[in-house]
């Protein structure tokens, strides 16, 4: 059995430090141009230089997404692109174009090539072609059963890794291919525009009855015909170890530090425990659920793992997210005198009962019981985005602790 790596998604500098110290053995983020979610904030090179150099100081590494499909236009920005990352040394660059491919090949040889879950690599034949080509690394298409990952696994080299996402959003598309947004909005899913219009809710209208709309029902709250569940496989780490698979990835650039805590914190302890003693995995599933229904979500499947999905297994009716948990902000600095610099996220007040959320499983309740703003002036709550603080609460956090609110 193969001791998977854990792969979480970075949107920016604070959630990367967040992944890192929640217990990710890697972190991949994007920058400002050539990966596949432009309206992520992403990463300056100075911001991926800093990200880098912690991740590498605590014994994690960072894989860079640059998984656009390229047109003629993009190709001389790649390769400029390319010899920036070659300075900066992140440990892999995740590739769907094989002419993005054949330009990172040649100008930054010593970086590793992994290849995006967009290139839909689905059969051991293309897992060896890249093998090939030079990659070291192929991430499995999310279309792919457990049985047919193990297969894969057989019949690929043993130093040839095997990617698979685990949890997430899923997408309606092979492989993430998607041309709708494109076709509805003009913004290219594969340039790294989506405009995800899977998520909304449509009607039929007759071609003779113009502006008559006619609802599509599935429920009383309507249709959201494209609309999949995320994927959730925390309650399934033995059959994902006993696959053969290389690094268990999480889904979510967009997402923020909140969500990221808690899912790699979840995943880290559920991959730890199996990998000890399944008993050990088997009398905390409780736990791992729980965690996992505080982020963030969609209604949770197991996707394609277990066979073609049914509707009741896939489709959702409604394009909503659960939200258990409000996101405050993190333990950025603890002064000497016992406060923490917090910049918050959303609206706190004197005297709340928080959370602190800790990267060892644990977390605690604590009152709020003194705020200050930059000049050091009292306020009887943080109303405003991004608002520095130093803040005191009754149980001191240490730094990079997650401050949350029940919702």
């Amino acid at each position: 059995m193969r001791q998977p790596e854990l792969l979480i998604p970075a949107s920016c500098l604070e959630v990367l430090k967040t992944a890192v110290v929640f217990g990710a053995d890697a972190v991949y983020i994007g920058g400002e141009a050539f990966g596949l979610r432009a309206k992520a904030k992403n990463f300056s090179l100075e911001e991926m230089e800093e990200g880098i150099a912690f991740a590498h100081s605590h014994g994690a590494k960072v894989y860079v997404t640059a998984n656009i499909l390229a047109h003629d236009r993009d190709l001389e920005g790649v390769e400029e692109y390319f010899r920036e990352l070659g300075r900066l040394k992140p440990d892999g660059l995740i590739i769907a174009d094989p002419g993005v491919f054949m330009i990172a090949k040649r100008v930054c040889p010593g970086i590793e090539r992994h290849i995006s879950t967009q290139a839909n690599n689905v059969n051991y034949e293309t897992f060896r072609f890249w093998k090939e080509q030079g990659a070291s690394r192929v991430v499995c298409g999310r279309e792919l059963t457990l049985e047919e990952i193990r297969e894969i696994r057989r019949r690929i080299p043993d130093d040839l890794e095997m990617e698979v996402f685990v949890h997430g959003a899923m997408c309606i598309s092979y492989s993430g291919r998607c041309l709708l947004s494109n076709y509805l909005t003009g913004r290219d899913a594969n340039q790294g525009a989506c405009t995800h219009p899977c998520r909304w809710k449509y009607a039929v209208m007759e071609e003779s009855r113009p502006g008559e709309y006619m609802p599509v029902y599935e429920n009383e709250r309507g249709t959201f015909i494209f609309n999949s569940r995320d994927l959730c496989m925390i309650d399934h780490i033995p059959d994902l170890l006993e696959a053969g698979i290389d690094s268990m990835k999480i889904e979510g650039r967009m997402k923020n530090a909140l969500y990221v805590a808690v899912v790699t914190r979840t995943y880290r302890k559920a991959i730890d425990d199996c990998l000890k003693d399944k008993n050990l995995y088997e009398t905390n599933r409780d736990w791992y659920r729980q965690e996992m229904e505080a982020c963030t979500h969609r209604q949770y499947g197991t996707g394609f793992f277990y066979g073609k999905p049914d509707e009741e297994g896939q489709i959702y009716g409604s394009s909503t997210y659960s939200k258990d948990y409000v996101y405050l902000g993190m333990a950025e600095e603890i002064t000497p005198d016992g406060y923490c610099r917090v910049e918050q996220k959303n609206k706190f007040s004197l005297g709340e009962t928080i959370e602190i959320m800790k990267p060892d499983g644990s977390n605690l309740e604590t009152r709020v019981l003194r705020i200050l703003n930059e000049e050091g002036q009292d306020m009887e709550s943080a109303p405003h985005a991004k608002q520095k603080l130093k803040v005191l609460l009754e149980q001191t956090p240490r730094q990079y602790d997650i401050l949350r609110r029940k919702g």
